[in-house]
């Protein structure tokens, strides 16, 4: 059985560049980190250095089938992304969209519960800890009363086109 090389292989609704070694190649997946994408194909009986072009349809269902269910093929917990989940309580590991949608869950959840933390995504401050004096200053003018500065800017925009027309 001959291997035909694909330059773009489809894994769990990402397209994965063919040419990549398969332990980067699946990392392109939202959700999939390094170390779990090492644990992800020792986990399926794959070689690592093999380019991810070269895997049949079998070897991608397999790669498939544990990166849906880890806990399965004893993957250790340490490695999942959704560890004691509220709702089920179990461990698990989420990618894609449902990681998306699961992460904008939580965060709605710590705003409605008003959390510090919930507070601050509100406030769309940063929420971690990390200092706000100096930094984090794109996109928001933080300590600076933006409406009196903007209101200075145009009266002296107004008083330079007022002495330009005296003129």
């Amino acid at each position: 059985m001959s291997r035909e090389f694909r330059h773009i292989v489809r894994v769990v609704g990402t397209d994965i560049d063919g040419s990549k070694k398969l332990v980067y190649g699946i990392t392109r997946i939202r959700g999939i980190g390094p170390s779990f994408a090492a644990a992800v194909v020792k986990a399926a009986e794959l070689k690592p250095e093999v380019r991810v072009g070269n895997l049949t349809e079998e070897e991608v269902d397999r790669l498939e089938d544990v990166v849906a269910d880890p806990a399965k093929y004893n993957l250790p917990s340490r490695l999942f992304n959704r560890r004691k989940d509220l709702d089920t309580g179990r461990d698990g590991h989420l990618i894609g969209p449902d990681l998306a949608l699961r992460t904008k869950a939580d965060i709605d959840f710590v705003r409605e519960i008003r959390t510090w933390k919930g507070v601050r995504h509100s406030l769309g401050l940063k929420v971690r800890g990390q200092r706000t004096k100096t930094t984090g200053r794109k996109g928001r003018a933080v300590g600076v009363k933006k409406k009196a500065a903007i209101a200075a800017a145009r009266a002296a925009i107004r008083e330079g086109k007022a002495e330009e027309k005296k003129k």
